[in-house]
């Protein structure tokens, strides 16, 4: 599990608002979006399955992800802060201490 704020980013030109220790919530990841997933908390993203890039990187980072959460960038709101659990595919929002 990992706690920090999702980071809504919707594309390459959203990168520059991804934070250290932040939750990266998209849609899908590519080969370009590996220096974010470097430095995410963790990984939600609303396609993928088990050999998608987002869950390859993440298990090389070691770092949580859920894959395949349908309505995750709407769901979530920017910044919230949530705590991702990758060994039951759960991400649930917090409080603020929580998320630190």
């Amino acid at each position: 599990t990992a706690a920090g704020r999702a980071r809504l980013i919707a594309g390459l030109d959203d990168f520059g608002r991804f934070a250290p220790g932040d939750v990266l919530v998209c849609r899908t990841t590519s080969p370009a979006w590996t220096p974010l997933l470097a430095r995410a908390a963790a990984v939600v993203t609303e396609t993928g399955g088990m050999l998608a890039h987002a869950a390859i990187v993440a298990r090389e980072f070691a770092i949580p992800a859920v894959l395949a959460a349908e309505g995750a960038m709407t769901v979530l709101t920017d910044g919230q802060p949530v705590v991702v659990d990758g060994t039951v595919g759960t991400v649930t929002g917090t409080d603020e201490e929580t998320a630190r």
